[in-house]
């Protein structure tokens, strides 16, 4: 089918709808069932057409319709149907705006799992491009679902939630996401899902630059990891403690830790090492940056050697010890 023909029957529904719309002396109300349905079927029909504003123009007058005739379920999902078009389109700016709409209408429905899940596919698509808007979609997604209990739910937001914290270097804010979600992981007794939860934490504790803190989070849930998982966080923790930079790069290049959350790993590949200081002795005898002294091979014993004042006397004495001669040079001069 070619696109004038998903054109004309786009139109067609949208006659039909607004012909529903209509109200006479017999029919006092519109038909908004009627309208809401003719106006789905013309926002496919320009879907198909690649027509994507007038879908999505279409959508949102459906959603409005199934609005006016108290059926707000039906109007979420034309507007999350409005969220995909709003991709085709480009038009980022609108997905946050709709999917709040859309989880505002399941709400008050009473499908909170609906509207956490319209919420994370916006998320999903401003991820990439827009991660601090999608980072909010995430935390309004989990405390949707806290408020209904739905603890295993909000772990996988959390989740997400903590790696989007890392990528937009916000450290503080991801450790407390990663401690929250591994509360919310030991009230389901995953105690195995853990594990890695902790190594995370132990990583984003040390790019805060807090060693106390990582080792800290260590010794309070460390029980709850596995060998391969204590094993790496003791020689991590090890090297940093003894600020020993090879050592600490060689715990960071374990193949459990490249093999975490892409986040992680790239996280791992960037932390600061710990940068041990080396002494370096002080001799007061030595001028800073001079070149080592030289011996000559034909001098005497250290106990023989005079400083340059005293050489300076040693001749003196010398030149003394020749004057008698000279007097006795000229007192012989003298007799004669």
């Amino acid at each position: 089918m070619n696109k004038n023909k998903f054109l004309d029957d786009a139109l067609e529904h949208v006659r039909q709808a607004e012909k529903g719309m209509k109200t006479s002396l017999l029919k006092w109300r519109p038909d908004y069932e009627v309208a809401a349905d003719e106006y789905s079927k013309a926002a496919t029909c320009y879907r198909n057409a690649k027509s994507f504003e007038q879908s999505k123009d279409c959508l949102m007058k459906a959603a409005e319709c199934h609005k006016q005739n108290r059926s707000l379920f039906h109007a979420a999902r034309s507007v999350e149907q409005a969220i995909l078009v709003c991709k085709e389109l480009g038009d980022m700016r609108e997905v946050q705006h709709l999917a709040d709409r859309a989880c505002n209408m399941y709400q008050t429905h009473g499908s909170p799992d609906a509207g956490a899940s319209v919420l994370e596919k916006a998320a999903k698509i401003l991820e990439a491009n827009y991660p601090e808007i999608a980072l909010q979609l995430y935390q309004r997604a989990a405390d949707v679902v806290l408020l209904e209990d739905s603890s295993s739910q909000a772990t996988e937001y959390i989740n997400k939630i903590g790696r989007l914290m890392v990528r937009l270097q916000m450290y503080d804010q991801a450790a407390d996401a990663l401690r929250r979600e591994i509360g919310l992981q030991q009230q389901l007794e995953r105690y195995n899902a853990t594990g890695r939860l902790i190594v995370a934490l132990v990583l984003v504790q040390l790019a805060r630059g807090d060693v106390v803190a990582a080792e800290k989070a260590f010794k309070e849930w460390g029980n709850c990891c596995e060998a391969p998982e204590v094993q790496t966080l003791e020689s991590l923790l090890q090297a940093y403690d003894d600020e020993d930079a090879e050592a600490a790069q060689h715990a960071l290049n374990s193949p459990f830790i490249k093999h975490m959350d892409i986040e992680y790993a790239k996280l791992a590949r960037t932390l600061p090492l710990p940068q041990g200081e080396i002494a370096i002795p002080k001799t007061t005898s030595v001028r800073e940056n001079a070149a080592p002294s030289y011996v000559s091979p034909h001098s005497v014993t250290s106990a023989t050697i005079e400083s340059d004042g005293g050489a300076i006397a040693s001749g003196s004495s010398g030149d003394n010890a020749q004057q008698p001669a000279s007097d006795n040079e000229d007192e012989e001069g003298g007799l004669c």
